[in-house]
């Protein structure tokens, strides 16, 4: 089990320092890297647990890491596949705190190198998650459907009324198509610490602000505002930026331009967004500070990943659940295609160079099959060469 364990984190630490261009781009990584090279799963079942990581409150393209590693190692899968993923990110986010005490430093330009890189990856996710999991008029009027309805109504609570709507549409649509999946049984032990994670997770959001309330240490204070912040937020990535913003600029823990600054650098580096807490932590309350910070504001996520897919698991076995799940499916990718559009390809192509040179990043991924963190060198290198000619 150990070795297990060690693979799994280490395979986790890997895609922490090349996973680009925030969760919808991590998701493409994980895609690669998963399922496509290691193959600890197939395309379905990866799907099922990337519309769980959606589900579920937190950073969703975390959430979806803990499940793969929880599916291949246990519960200690779960928790190295965290720490894997997270530790890069995180230890760049308070190098970053260090350096501005000291420095003032452009990184405009590699940020915009990070967004081209991250179109590709997403377009090469889309194409390849669309090519397995649409395979009727149904599920491609499903993802349209899925795109047309995030495209009217753009908010986090969108996302997941979409993928409930959905899975009530595929008890309809989709009982000529189920096909039972393989049984993946859970040992008593696992169910029981599932229900202990659940409770755990609602108990510390229901005390933790009572012990904030009573003037304790800086640090109680700020594990009570992570831990609300990673419970309550849909969606992960951005969304998580205005909720952060209220709980610690407006109490005036950290200063507007101190908390863009880290915003900034965050969308630079690989690793999810919600590594951005470490920075926060360590500008409050420094080395201690980030720990809490970055403990707090994923905790929530990997408890409702332990406690949840237990039962996700025993769910699957029913015929209209597995109906649901292929109509789920169909509306994952509609919402991978909406992401290309909004965020990614808004932010990231301003103008015939920018769509031009994510094109060329996309080839070389898909068709020469270049490795993720090469079209990473590639295409923050060719966007710094671009800016020096003046494009």
């Amino acid at each position: 089990m150990l070795g297990k364990l060690w693979e799994v984190f280490i395979v986790a630490l890997k895609l922490g320092v090349i996973s680009f261009g925030g969760p919808m781009a991590h998701l493409g990584s994980f895609r690669r890297e998963y399922v496509e090279r290691r193959k600890w799963l197939d395309e379905v079942r990866y799907a099922e647990l990337v519309a769980l990581g959606q589900f579920l409150p937190g950073p969703s393209s975390s959430q979806t890491g803990m499940a793969i590693g929880m599916t291949r190692a246990g519960i200690g899968g779960a928790v190295v596949t965290w720490v894997g993923f997270t530790l890069p990110s995180a230890l760049l986010m308070v190098g970053f705190a260090l350096v501005l005490k000291q420095s003032s430093i452009d990184f405009s330009v590699v940020i915009r190198g990070m967004e081209i890189v991250a179109v590709a990856i997403v377009a090469q996710a889309i194409l390849g998650m669309g090519t397995k999991l649409l395979t009727g008029k149904r599920q491609i009027a499903l993802a349209l459907l899925t795109v047309l309805a995030l495209a009217v109504f753009p908010s986090p609570l969108t996302q997941i009324l979409v993928l409930a709507g959905a899975g009530l549409l595929g008890l309809v649509l989709f009982r000529d198509q189920v096909v039972t999946p393989r049984s993946h049984a859970e040992s008593r032990r696992r169910v029981i610490l599932a229900w202990l994670c659940l409770g755990l997770f609602f108990g510390l959001l229901a005390v933790t602000p009572w012990f904030a309330g009573t003037g304790s240490a800086t640090l109680v204070s700020l594990g009570d505002a992570f831990y609300r912040v990673g419970s309550l937020v849909f969606g992960g990535g951005h969304v998580v930026l205005p909720l952060l913003k209220q709980e610690v600029v407006a109490p005036g823990w950290v200063a507007p331009d101190t908390f863009m600054a880290g915003y900034g650098f965050a969308q630079a580096i690989p690793g999810p967004m919600f590594s951005v807490s470490a920075y926060l932590g360590f500008q409050i309350a420094g080395w201690p500070g980030a720990a809490v910070a970055l403990v707090a504001i994923f905790l929530p996520s990997l408890l409702l990943v332990v406690g949840v897919l237990p039962f996700w698991n025993r769910l699957r076995q029913l015929a209209s659940v597995n109906a649901a799940v292929v109509a789920v499916n169909a509306a994952v990718v509609g919402l991978l295609v909406s992401a290309f559009y909004d965020p990614i390809g808004k932010l990231a192509i301003r103008g015939p160079v920018d769509f031009g040179w994510a094109l060329v990043l996309f080839a070389l991924l898909e068709v020469w099959k270049f490795p993720t963190w090469a079209i990473v060198i590639v295409g923050v290198a060719g966007v710094l060469g671009l800016h020096a000619l003046g494009f």
